[in-house]
């Protein structure tokens, strides 16, 4: 498998974990999938604790953003695309591409966060 110059993909198309390209695109800007690995996927659900759950209920009668869920929901969104990322590498895969979030509430206090995609293993085009 040909390594991937991380450097000559334009920094606006991906997200970088250390060896896996991350892209939302069907393809990455200059390179060719040459193996389709499969699905992957990242999952984490979440739930404040009381503490937060309580502050974020009394700023909601004030209205505004609730910088709890905020947080919870950055961190949660980061842990689904580790995840997601560590799947691929398990496959093998080089790169990650057509990746999406999707969220859902599974209670009043939870909320589900899935990053995924199609792992493939890419090789830069010839440029002749």
């Amino acid at each position: 498998m040909e390594e991937v110059r991380l450097e000559s993909i334009p920094l606006n198309t991906a997200t970088f974990a250390d060896d896996i390209v991350v892209v939302t695109s069907n393809f990455v800007p200059g390179y060719k999938a040459v193996e389709t690995l499969g699905f992957v996927y990242g999952l984490t659900v979440r739930s404040r604790g009381v503490g937060g759950q309580i502050g974020a209920g009394i700023r909601s009668m004030f209205g505004g953003e609730i910088k709890e869920y905020v947080k919870m929901m950055e961190e949660s969104r980061n842990q689904a695309l580790e995840r997601m990322i560590a799947h691929a590498r398990s496959m093998g895969a080089n790169a990650i591409i057509s990746s999406r979030f999707d969220s859902d509430q599974i209670s009043d206090i939870m909320q589900e966060i899935l990053a995924y995609g199609t792992a493939v293993i890419i090789e830069e085009e010839d440029s002749s």
